[in-house]
């Protein structure tokens, strides 16, 4: 069955009219598909890495070194979603190169279209996804729910209230709506 916005109605998480290719901070969250705990298990308050929490995790700097004006500020693997602080624009680590814009392709005199959040999440899923299903051996198999939360971070309070959940989340587990 096609998409038939009348039926389906579909609820978009974008902030109608803000561009989402401009350098910011946005809060992620992104669900394993049917809330599997596919990344590991919390033991006291600490979050025990499976070999695919391994991975995810691993994906996550790859994503910083793939997209240099890309990083995950704060993270953390959790049994079933992870939580991220993503920021788009970050300074390129290129030598001489002080464009926000710059990536490993960059060639003088031209211009790259910056990574939307969706670029940068929907890069990190699919690697993810590809090594899971490897080492599972299964390779169609859903790894991830089908879309992911954002929040736009407009400010320092926001900021670190997000940084702190993120930070606190293993100790706070089993309250956390996503605990199976």
């Amino acid at each position: 069955m096609t998409f038939n916005p009348d039926i389906h109605r579909r609820r978009s998480i974008r902030l109608r009219g803000y561009d989402y290719s401009r350098a910011g901070m946005y809060f992620v969250t992104l669900c394993t598909h049917d809330r599997t705990p596919l990344f590991g298990e919390v033991i006291n308050g600490e979050m025990n890495l499976s070999e695919a929490g391994v991975i995810a995790a691993d994906e996550i700097l790859a994503t910083a070194k793939m997209r240099h004006n890309v990083l995950f500020d704060e993270y953390i693997v959790m049994p079933n979603h992870m939580h991220g602080i993503i920021v788009v624009g970050a300074r390129c680590t290129r030598p001489r190169c002080t464009r926000p814009d710059c990536d490993a392709g960059h060639e003088p005199g031209r211009v790259q279209r910056a990574p939307t959040i969706g670029d940068v999440v929907r890069g990190y899923k699919s690697a993810v996804t590809k090594r899971i299903n490897q080492l599972r051996n299964s390779p169609s198999s859903p790894v991830w729910q089908r879309n992911y939360y954002e929040h736009i971070i407009r400010d320092d309070s926001t900021y670190l209230k997000i940084a702190e959940y993120i930070q606190s989340n293993p100790q706070r587990w089993r309250e956390d709506v996503y605990y199976v």
